[in-house]
């Protein structure tokens, strides 16, 4: 392989691999201090990297950071399940700086509870 080649084949695997490597900081999420939120669903999406829901409970609109859309799929949390509208209760852990943000490890929508990681 020629040099130029070489590097723009480099350059563009380091290009390709940013998004994934920049959106991840678990750190920011305070493992210590779990929380379970129950509420109904807003609003929700399967988006890249992970899927969300605007939840709202008795006195807050709660950010829920879902798994990625493919994990939800594969264990069956459709995007049909997170209408909006539904009941849900969230097990997960709080951002550290954003009081309004969850992580999710586990949520329950009607009777079907979704182990997300």
């Amino acid at each position: 392989m020629n040099r130029p080649i070489a590097t723009a084949a480099v350059l563009a695997a380091a290009l390709y691999c940013l998004p994934g490597a920049a959106h991840h900081g678990w750190s920011e999420y305070d493992a210590a201090k779990p929380l379970n939120v129950t509420g109904t669903i807003v609003e929700s999406g399967y988006t890249q990297p992970h899927g969300y829901v605007l939840l709202q409970s008795a006195d807050k609109r709660w950010h829920i950071v879902l798994a990625p859309p493919s994990r939800m799929e594969s264990r069956g949390l459709t995007p049909e399940t997170l209408k909006a509208g539904a009941k849900a209760t969230v097990y997960g852990y709080p951002h550290r700086s954003k009081l309004d943000e969850l992580r999710a490890e586990r949520i329950t929508v009607g009777d079907k509870t979704t182990e997300l990681r």
